[in-house]
């Protein structure tokens, strides 16, 4: 077992890439869903990453974020907890999630896409929490179609364990026999004996988490991001600490004080080569001199979008347009 600080960004093991855990309180936003001038006063706008004030703006301002930019061979898994998510992207498709939703976006052969953070309220501050997860490509699929998929919380598999001390949000994989939605067809998920599990997981005082031994040799990461302290397997972890542990082994989580939050993932690896430059995951480095070409010729079908920043209006309305141009919205909630 090895055990590891959280920061910013968590390392992950192989074929996840890493994970983000981005959490900013971000003021009131303007009639721009922006930020006004005095809060971008001393930051190093088009790289904030030192968290000031509560918040920083990454390589976006006025608007918080990250303006257009490409990948290739990999894929990114966001998970918007709290606050919007506006997304535009080289394929056509856009959409603006939060609130529990679910982005999973295939890169594949390459792709543009922006990712702002629109503060769409101006009467109370915007906070924001989510995770970007990076999951890797294997080789026949680095090339692959690009893919965009929505994937809206109320859609989301969530079960209650130990009496209710214990829920279990299933983003990928199987818990307890209940499966998650299914993720793109190309996605190193979307084969159940790669074992890809993501799981968001809360526990109440006295809850208790059990993980069963995986099939295959798969490998599993725990990221204790909210809480005191836990029990993992009889050991203490305090709050803001991952744990590498094998996935062929029974895994206990105990949690004796204050509420506690963490994010499980699992996977059986890859075992490809990995060479990472920037936005690109590829196997050699001549793969990589020529997703750069590619990019540069190409553009990865252009942006047509009229901002580099590109943020979908005032109402903080949740939805998805897919490449084929068709509308998709969230499900209604009935009341019974």
């Amino acid at each position: 077992m090895h055990t590891f600080p959280l920061d910013f960004q968590w390392p992950a093991q192989e074929p996840f890439l890493f994970c983000v855990h981005h959490h900013d309180m971000y003021p009131k936003g303007n009639s721009e869903q922006a930020l006004d001038d005095q809060y971008l006063q001393w930051r190093q706008l088009g790289q904030d990453f030192e968290l000031k004030e509560g918040f920083r703006t990454y390589h976006g301002a006025p608007v918080p974020g990250f303006p257009v930019h490409p990948h290739r061979g990999f894929e990114t898994i966001t998970i918007v907890r709290k606050g919007f998510v506006d997304h535009a992207d080289s394929m056509g498709a856009s959409g603006r999630y939060g609130q529990g939703d679910v982005q999973w976006m295939t890169a594949g052969a390459g792709v543009q896409h922006s990712e702002m953070f629109p503060l769409v309220s101006q009467e109370q501050n915007n906070e924001l929490e989510l995770f970007q997860i990076w999951l890797n490509l294997p080789k026949k699929s680095k090339m692959t179609k690009p893919h965009f998929k929505m994937l809206w919380s109320e859609n989301i598999p969530q079960l209650e364990i130990d009496k209710g001390r214990t829920q279990v949000q299933i983003i990928a994989g199987e818990f307890c026999s209940q499966k998650a939605l299914a993720p793109p067809p190309d996605s190193w998920a979307a084969t159940a004996e790669n074992e890809v599990h993501i799981l968001l997981v809360k526990m109440d005082t006295d809850g208790q988490f059990q993980l069963p031994p995986s099939k295959n040799p798969s490998r599993r990461s725990f990221y204790f991001f909210k809480g005191s302290q836990a029990n993992l397997n009889k050991q203490d972890i305090s709050l803001n600490s991952g744990v590498f542990v094998p996935g062929q082994e029974t895994h206990i989580v105990q949690n004796m004080g204050e509420p506690i939050e963490f994010l499980l993932l699992q996977a059986t690896p890859i075992g490809e080569p990995v060479v990472q430059h920037g936005p690109f995951v590829m196997n050699t480095r001549s793969e990589i001199s020529q997703a750069i070409d590619d990019y540069q010729r190409t553009q990865f079908g252009g942006w047509d979008w009229p901002r580099q920043d590109m943020i979908h209006g005032p109402k903080p309305q949740r939805f998805a347009k897919l490449p084929d141009g068709s509308l998709e919205y969230p499900p209604q909630k009935t009341i019974s």
